[in-house]
């Protein structure tokens, strides 16, 4: 059976969740192998939409093992709050593993991250506040703690303490704010380690033994490749690892083992936070992708950004992460549009770019390029085959996938679960 990593083939947001919650009913394990708790994945079942932030999407399959990786940097109180909220509404969550070596993020990071981005002014990322940042460049710097770190209290203190020895003398003296006491932070995070401990495994082997013992494993990315702290549009990115090959080290196993890779892409575009978008509208067009979308963050509830489908940045997901597959989702939000606009190529100083630029300066400066095709007014909500859909709406689906340089296997036509069209097995 196949291990297949998911990942967001543009800014984030396009529907990772969905797609993995569907694959979910199928797999026997579910791993989130980076980011944290500063993306949200949207999943409707039936009448029930949940919004889930730090656990993987697996968590909603009966029988699915959902595995929070290596790679991942880990809230506990933002943790145990999503569990207790999803068992409040019955969701069994009894069969989450986290990685012993997944780090943690200690509350002094969350107040860094936010005095940080205000220290930055104009020039500010767009974090989420939520220590995400801090916590990675910690894990580089090597003072980073581990969630293996809380069942050993005296070295959990001793870690606690080399951190805030440097970040105490810049809370004080550059952001003007007082110190984090060692012993307050260390208490705060050994509350937690009783709950936690039963959940703790190691992860890397679990996974390559289920590999071996023919189970199928789907590695779920947090964010996109657009923000890939390698791939991406830096420093406008996140703190991670968020392309295909983030799942190997993210997780603990090789890269031999991965069968699929699966893009999942919206129809149009979105991103948050600050950076260059070539395709981005400012018009009534923008307001109308972003109301009938519902293009507010899960985590941080802020307006995202919106343009139209940017088949360059198609090309690229395509070429950075291997993909076998695409997710073509929310092509129901589209419906009622005249013509549709794809972005097929950019001018930069006037030269065309059928690829992507290699420095940021020209893809900041990018203007894109436009071929308009056809739109539809037929609701297509209720399809399930691709003979379903009307003809134009089939040809615009056909021309995503001849520009963005791999198949598309399922497209999304509404929010719920079950409506998607499947053109190719993601599992054969």
């Amino acid at each position: 059976m196949p291990a297949v990593v998911v990942v967001g083939a543009q800014w984030g947001d396009e529907g990772k969740g969905k797609a993995t919650d569907q694959l979910g009913s199928r797999v026997d394990y579910v791993v989130k192998f980076n980011g944290g708790n500063n993306a949200g994945h949207t999943v409707v079942v039936g009448d029930e939409t949940y919004a889930l932030h730090l656990l993987p999407s697996g968590i909603l399959s009966p029988g699915c093992v959902p595995v929070i990786g290596n790679g991942v940097v880990v809230d506990l109180e933002v943790l145990f709050q999503e569990i207790d909220d999803l068992e409040a509404r019955g969701v069994d969550t009894s069969r989450l593993l986290v990685s012993a070596n997944a780090h943690l993020i200690p509350p002094y990071n969350r107040t860094l991250d936010k005095v940080t981005e205000r220290f930055l002014g104009k020039r500010q990322i767009g974090t989420t506040g939520r220590g995400i940042g801090p916590t990675y460049a910690d894990k580089m710097s090597r003072v980073g703690i581990r969630v293996q770190d809380l069942f050993d209290a005296s070295i959990l203190r001793q870690k606690v303490e080399g951190a805030l020895t440097q970040k105490n003398q810049l809370l004080v003296k550059v952001f003007n704010r007082r110190a984090v006491d060692v012993e307050e932070v260390t208490d705060n995070l050994l509350s937690f380690a009783d709950r936690l401990r039963p959940m703790v495994a190691d992860s890397s082997r679990v996974l390559n033994d289920a590999l071996d013992e023919g189970r199928t494993v789907v590695f779920e990315a947090g964010q996109a490749t657009m923000l890939d702290v390698d791939h991406g549009t830096y420093p406008f990115v996140t703190s991670s690892s968020a392309t295909a090959a983030g799942a190997c080290t993210g997780s603990g196993i090789g890269p031999t083992r991965i069968d699929r890779v699966v893009g999942v892409i919206k129809a149009y575009t979105t991103r948050v936070g600050e950076g260059p978008f070539p395709t981005e509208l400012f018009d009534d067009q923008g307001e109308f992708l972003r109301k009938t979308g519902g293009e507010y963050g899960v985590t941080t509830g802020r307006p995202r950004r919106t343009g139209w489908y940017d088949a360059v940045v198609a090309r690229y997901a395509t070429r950075v992460n291997g993909l076998t597959d695409l997710v073509l989702t929310k092509l129901d939000v589209l419906t009622g549009l005249e013509k549709v606009p794809v972005c097929v190529a950019y001018e930069v100083d006037g030269v065309r770019h059928s690829e992507m630029p290699a420095d940021q300066s020209s893809f900041h400066h990018a203007v894109p390029v436009y071929e308009h095709l056809d739109g539809w007014w037929e609701d297509i909500s209720g399809a399930r085959t691709f003979e379903d859909l009307p003809e134009t709406c089939r040809r615009y689906v056909l021309a995503l996938e001849e520009m963005s340089g791999t198949r598309i296997s399922a497209i999304g036509v509404g929010p719920d679960r079950e409506a998607t069209i499947v053109r190719h097995d993601l599992l054969g």
